[in-house]
């Protein structure tokens, strides 16, 4: 099963970052750290699909058979960072793809925000969001180890166990379709 998990922060040593690389190392996911600065600012032009780092984005997402958004809160949305990369993406990469939705929080409000405004995206792309969505707080991470304390990830591993059980579903619908 192939999953690859977008870490949706700008930031090199964000929380995003670390719970996106935890995920990464924990369940083998393939990761795509936004924080390199490698994708251009989406114009919409022809010529940037051109862009190595554009076509890398695209191929990973097309291939994987499951997509993790992770994102920072930012002003009560996903980071401008994601949804820069979410533009250069359509329903060719996420048609029916199972997507988890995945915000770290920090200022209080507490990442609802995020996750409703990376579910209205992913519907936009015809993704699959699953139900089961996860908020990881400020006190979730062991920042020394640069990975998650025990009890949040329990939660990363629950929602990890839906998605893949949507990615069965999809796989048992893409079989059923094929066959008709």
């Amino acid at each position: 099963m192939s999953i690859v998990i977008i870490n949706g922060s700008p930031r090199k040593r964000g929380r995003t970052g670390i719970a996106s690389r935890f995920i990464a190392r924990t369940y083998d996911c393939d990761l795509v750290d936004l924080s390199d600065g490698s994708l251009p600012l989406y114009t919409g032009e022809q010529e940037q699909s051109e862009v190595a780092a554009v076509q890398s984005l695209k191929k990973k997402v097309k291939d994987a058979d499951a997509v993790i958004l992770a994102s920072p809160e930012y002003h009560s949305g996903m980071s401008g960072a994601l949804k820069n990369a979410l533009d250069f993406l359509s329903s060719e990469q996420f048609a029916h793809k199972p997507v988890a939705l995945l915000a770290c929080a920090g200022g209080g409000k507490g990442g609802i925000n995020c996750l409703n405004n990376l579910r209205i995206v992913g519907r936009g792309v015809y993704a699959n969001v699953i139900p089961k969505q996860l908020v990881l707080d400020p006190h979730c991470f062991d920042y020394e180890s640069d990975g998650l304390l025990e009890e949040p990830a329990k939660l990363v591993d629950d929602l990890m166990r839906e998605l893949k059980v949507y990615v069965k579903a999809a796989e048992l619908v893409k079989t059923e379709i094929s066959s008709q």
